[in-house]
C-alpha cells in the first residue's frame, strides 16, 4: 500500500479493480485522532455530501441504485438524519467508497481523485471555524 504523510497522519492508499482509493479514515484522524468514524458520518450526513456522491454515482456506476439515493437525499435536510459509510455502500451499491475491516487496514476508502477528494475539501471547511 502506498503512503503520504499529511499533518504528521500517515494517509494509506490501496489499489482495487486498477483505481486508487484514499483512506477517509486515516484522513478523519487529523480532525479528530480518538473517533474518526464520527467524522465520517458528519460529512455523510449533509445534503450537499449525498447530492454530491449520489451524482457521482449515477455517472459511473450502472449498478447504483438511485431511488434509495434519492430517499437519503430528501432526508439528508431533516436535522435528525444520520448515515454510515456502511448504510451508504450497502444500501446505494456505491462503487465511490470501500469499508473495509481490519486492524491495521481496516476503514473507509474513497476514490482518490473523485469522492476522496470531496471528503477532504468539505471536512476542511467543518472544521476551520
Amino acid at each position: 500500500m502506498a503512503k503520504i504523510t499529511a499533518s504528521n497522519t500517515e494517509i494509506v492508499f490501496y489499489k482495487k479493480d486498477q483505481e486508487d482509493y484514499i483512506s477517509l479514515t486515516d484522513i478523519a484522524k487529523i480532525r479528530d485522532g480518538e473517533n474518526p468514524a464520527q467524522i465520517i458520518s458528519l460529512w455523510l450526513r449533509t445534503y450537499s455530501t449525498i447530492d454530491y456522491i449520489g451524482l457521482w454515482e449515477r455517472l459511473n456506476n450502472p449498478d447504483f441504485k438511485p431511488h434509495i439515493y434519492e430517499g437519503f437525499k430528501s432526508e439528508s435536510a431533516k436535522p435528525h438524519f444520520w448515515m454510515s459509510p456502511q448504510k451508504w455502500i450497502t444500501e446505494t451499491n456505491t462503487i465511490g467508497m470501500v469499508s473495509k475491516s481490519g486492524r491495521y487496514d481496516g476503514g473507509t476508502y474513497a476514490k482518490r481523485r473523485t469522492v476522496g477528494g470531496n471528503f477532504t475539501t468539505t471536512s476542511d471547511q467543518m472544521t476551520s471555524h
